[in-house]
C-alpha cells in the first residue's frame, strides 16, 4: 500500500472525527425528537436563524476562509511570531464586532421573528423563538472567539484539535437534550438522569456549554504553537488591512449564503413549525455524508493550495484539485444512492413520526441529496478561489446563488410542496458549483477533467442502492436491519466499481 501523503492523512482524519461528530449529532436529533417532537425541533431551528447568520458572518465563518490564506502566507514567509501577531488582532476586532452585533439582535428579536424568520408561527411560538434566539447569542459570542482558533490551527496546518471541536459541541448539547430540557429524567439502562425541565431552553443551554467545550479543546493548539494574546487592534496594520480587503467580499458572500438559510426556513413556515422541522431534519441527514465526503476534504485542502499558490507551482495546484473532485464524484454519488434508499425504512425506525411526518422527511431528505455532489464540489470551488485570494467571484456566484433559490423555491414549493424548497437548494448550489469550476478550469487547463469517474461513480450508485434496495424489500428482517444489512451490502458491491477513485484519495 503507498504511503499516504500529509493531505490524505489529514482529510482521513478529519472525515473520521467528522463522522463521530456526525454519528453525535444525529444521537442528538433522536433524543430531542424524542422530547419535543418535530415541532419543538422547528421552533428550536428558526430561533438558530439569525444566530448561526451572525456567527457564519462575524466569526469562524466569513473570517476562517478569507485569513488562512494571508496567515499561511504569514507564516511561510514572515514566521510563526508575525502570524500570531496578526491573529490577535483579528480576534480582538471580531469579538467586539460580534458582541455589537448581538446587542443589536436582542433588540430587534421579536420584530425579527415575526417578519423574516417564521412569519407563520403561532403568536406564541414567534414569542418562544426570540426569547430562546437572544439567550442563543452568548453562544455566538463564545464562537466568534473558537472558529478564528480553529482556523488559527488549520493554517498551522494542525487538524487533530479543531476536527475534535465539534465533537465537544454535539457532547454539550447532548447533555442540555438529555438533563436540562426533559420534564422527567430520561432512563439508561440501570440508571436516570437527572431532569432540569428547561424546555427549550435546556437546548440552548446546552448549545451555550457545547460552545464553551468547543474552545476549550483548542487551547492545547495555541499553547503548543506558542501563541500569546494581547490586548491589540491596529486597523491599519498591513495584514489586518490585506485580511480585511479579502473579508468583504467573503462577507458579502456568506450574507448571500445565509440569507438562503433565512429564505429556506421562512418559505418552509408556511407548512408549519412541522414544516420547518422536517426540512432541518432532512438536511441535518444529507449533512452526514457530505460533511465526510465534501467539507473533510476541503478544510484539509485549504492550507495546501494556499501554499501551492504562494510557491507558484500551478501544476500541483491542479491536479490536487482534479483528484479531489474525482474522488467528491465518485463518493457522493454512491453515497446519495445508499442513503436514498435507505432513509425512509431509517427514519421510521428511529423517529416517532407519523407516516405524513415521515413521508416530509424522506422528501426532503431526497430532494437535499440530489445535490449532494454540487454542494461538496462547491466547498472545494470555494476554497480554491481563496487560495488564490480571490474573494470577488464566489460573492458573485452566491449572490446569484441566493437570488434564484428564492425564485425558484417560491415556484417548486407551489408545485410540488415542502420538497419543492430543499430541491431548489439542490439545483442552484449545484448550478454555482459548476460555475465556479468551468472559471476554475479557464485559468488551469485541465482541473475539470473528470472523463472515466462520471460512468463509474453511476455504475456504482445504481449498484449499490439497488443492492440495498433488494436487501429491504426481500430480507424477513425488521426494516431497521434490512436497511443497515443493505447499506452495508450496497457499500461492498459500490466500492469496487470506484476503486480508481479510491486509490486518487491515498495520493491527495
Amino acid at each position: 500500500m503507498p504511503k499516504l501523503s500529509h493531505l490524505t492523512r489529514s482529510s482521513l482524519l478529519i472525515a473520521f472525527l467528522f463522522t463521530l461528530d456526525k454519528a453525535l449529532a444525529f444521537v442528538k436529533s433522536l433524543l430531542f425528537n424524542k422530547i419535543v417532537g418535530l415541532e419543538g425541533m422547528g421552533i428550536f431551528g428558526a430561533s438558530n436563524n439569525i444566530p448561526d447568520y451572525l456567527s457564519a458572518l462575524l466569526s469562524g465563518g466569513a473570517l476562517g476562509m478569507a485569513f488562512i490564506p494571508v496567515l499561511r502566507e504569514y507564516l511561510d514567509r514572515q514566521g510563526r511570531p508575525a502570524a500570531w501577531d496578526l491573529f490577535v488582532r483579528i480576534l480582538n476586532l471580531a469579538f467586539l464586532v460580534t458582541a455589537g452585533a448581538s446587542v443589536i439582535i436582542i433588540l430587534l428579536a421579536e420584530p425579527l421573528v415575526r417578519y423574516v424568520v417564521a412569519p407563520k408561527f403561532t403568536p406564541e411560538n414567534q414569542a418562544l423563538t426570540a426569547s430562546l434566539m437572544r439567550l442563543d447569542l452568548t453562544a455566538i459570542l463564545i464562537f466568534s472567539i473558537s472558529g478564528l482558533v480553529m482556523a488559527s490551527l488549520q493554517a498551522n496546518k494542525h487538524f487533530l484539535l479543531p476536527a475534535l471541536a465539534p465533537i465537544f459541541y454535539n457532547l454539550g448539547q447532548i447533555f442540555g437534550v438529555t438533563v436540562l430540557t426533559p420534564e422527567q429524567g430520561l432512563t439508561v439502562g440501570p440508571f436516570t438522569l437527572p431532569a432540569f425541565g428547561l424546555g427549550l431552553y435546556g437546548m440552548v443551554y446546552g448549545v451555550i456549554l457545547g460552545a464553551f467545550l468547543h474552545l476549550l479543546i483548542q487551547v492545547p493548539g495555541l499553547i503548543h504553537y506558542q501563541f500569546r494574546w494581547r490586548p491589540v487592534i491596529g486597523l491599519r496594520t498591513p495584514g489586518v488591512v490585506r485580511v480585511l480587503t479579502l473579508l468583504w467580499p467573503r462577507l458579502l458572500t456568506m450574507v448571500s449564503i445565509q440569507a438562503y438559510f433565512v429564505a429556506r426556513d421562512n418559505l418552509a413556515s408556511h407548512f408549519g413549525e412541522a414544516g420547518v422541522g422536517a426540512l432541518n431534519l432532512g438536511w441535518t441527514i444529507q449533512q452526514v455524508p457530505q460533511t465526510v465526503i465534501g467539507t473533510a476534504i476541503a478544510i484539509a485542502l485549504l492550507p495546501t493550495l494556499s501554499e501551492f499558490i504562494n510557491a507558484g507551482r500551478k501544476d500541483a495546484f491542479r491536479e490536487t484539485v482534479n483528484r479531489a473532485l474525482r474522488v467528491m464524484l465518485a463518493l457522493g454519488l454512491s453515497a446519495s444512492a445508499l442513503l436514498a434508499v435507505a432513509v425512509r425504512p431509517l427514519a421510521g425506525a428511529f423517529f416517532d413520526f407519523d407516516a405524513a411526518q415521515l413521508d416530509l422527511v424522506t422528501w426532503c431528505t431526497w430532494a437535499f441529496l440530489f445535490g449532494l455532489v454540487g454542494d461538496s464540489w462547491l466547498e472545494v470551488a470555494v476554497r480554491s478561489f481563496y487560495a488564490n485570494q480571490n474573494t470577488r467571484t464566489p460573492l458573485a456566484a452566491a449572490a446569484i446563488q441566493a437570488v434564484s433559490f428564492v425564485g425558484l423555491a417560491w415556484l417548486l414549493s407551489r408545485l410540488l410542496g415542502l420538497p419543492g424548497i430543499p430541491l431548489a437548494a439542490a439545483l442552484t448550489f449545484t448550478g454555482q458549483a459548476l460555475v465556479l469550476h468551468a472559471l476554475l478550469n479557464r485559468k488551469f487547463p485541465g482541473l475539470l477533467d473528470i472523463r472515466g469517474t462520471w460512468l463509474r461513480a453511476l455504475l456504482a450508485a445504481l449498484a449499490g442502492g439497488g443492492m440495498v434496495w433488494l436487501m429491504i424489500r426481500f430480507l424477513p428482517l425488521a426494516p431497521l436491519f434490512s436497511a443497515l444489512i443493505g447499506l452495508m451490502a450496497g457499500l461492498a458491491v459500490t466500492l469496487p466499481l470506484i476503486w480508481k477513485e479510491i486509490r486518487l484519495l491515498l495520493n491527495l
